[in-house]
Order: structure tokens, then sequence, then C-alpha cells
């Protein structure tokens, strides 16, 4: 469990590291890391009808990043100095792993996609590569069945979806950190 302390107010986030483990894993330890603190909800879109939540772009903390770049950057590894990118990874129901780095097109996605797209699914962001997410996320404000098996959702909002409802454009994420869980042993 991950909470978002926003400024409006303190979200709560269950990673589900069975269904996406890479995709998880990814993103508690970028929450570990620091690498969300200070960031900006940097695409908001709620109409004509409601859309996502984004942020989690590293740059946007970065005071001389313009606000015209948020949404561009990529976590760096400080201790590579190289951008840190994920495969897309999707688990259909019934299948034992993931599929990783093609998008899972078929008609009936919305129905085998073991992670859909469900009002307050948390997925990465990413680009028209399948395998380009890094570190920017965002928070399905209704059902998005389109996006099933294109995007990797890892996680959903257990708490605090009424403060999601609220984040306006621009708006920080003061900080993230995971209060519950997050090792490799399960239960942990």
């Amino acid at each position: 469990v991950v909470a978002l302390q926003t400024g409006r107010g303190e979200v709560q986030i269950s990673v589900d590291g069975d269904a996406a483990p890479v995709t998880g894993g990814n993103f508690v330890d970028l929450v570990r890391r620091g690498a969300y603190d200070g960031t900006v909800f940097h695409r908001v879109v709620r109409e004509p009808t409601p859309f996502v939540v984004q942020g989690g772009d590293p740059a946007s903390a970065d005071p001389k990043t313009p606000p015209s770049q948020y949404g561009t950057g990529s976590f760096v590894d400080p201790a590579t100095g190289e951008a840190r990118i994920i495969p897309l990874e999707v688990k259909l129901r019934g299948e034992k792993l993931p599929r990783y780095s093609t998008p899972y097109v078929e008609p009936t996605a919305s129905r085998e996609v073991q992670l859909p797209h469900q009002r307050g699914s948390v997925a990465m962001a990413r680009s028209a590569s399948p395998d380009s997410a890094s570190a920017q996320f965002y928070v399905a404000l209704e059902a998005l069945p389109e996006l099933d098996g294109r995007y990797a959702v890892f996680g959903r909002v257990t708490k605090g979806m009424a403060v999601v409802d609220k984040i306006q454009q621009g708006d920080k994420l003061i900080r993230a950190r995971v209060v519950e869980g997050g090792t490799l042993v399960k239960g942990g």
C-alpha cells in the first residue's frame, strides 16, 4: 500500500505485485527513492467525459523545468545516469505469467485482462512505444475498457478517490511513501 500526500489530501493505492510484478515493483521502488516527492499532476482530463489524473514525471519536481515540458520526463537512475524504462506488462485471467512488450488488443480484452481499467485503477503512462513506461502514472476517473491490454494497470485507489476527483492540473504530489508491505515476501 502506497500513500500519496497531495495538496488536496491523502490517496492510498493498493499495488498488485502478483499480477503486475515488474510494473508494481518499479512503482514501489520509485516511491522508496523519493522520485515522486514534489512532482506535479500535469495532466487532468475531465471534459468532455472523465478520463485520467496523471502525474509522476520526476522532471516536474525541478523548478527549472518549464510546465510545457511536464509529461516528457523519465526516472533517471543516479547510479547509472540512464533512464529506467520498463516493458508493457499485461496479465490475462487464467494465465500463470504476465505478457510483456506487446499490447493485447483483442476485442475481448476488457473481459480477459486481470487488472482492467476501472474507476480508481492506477496504471503506467507511456508514449506510443509499448516499452516506454518509466515513472509517470495515471488514475482512471471512470472505467476505460478501450485502454485494457494497451497500458499496464498495477493497482487501484483503495482510499481517497474523492481526493483524486478534486485534483487539478498543476497540483503537487507532496510526498509518496510505502505504508504497508512492499517487500519481496508475500505478506511482508
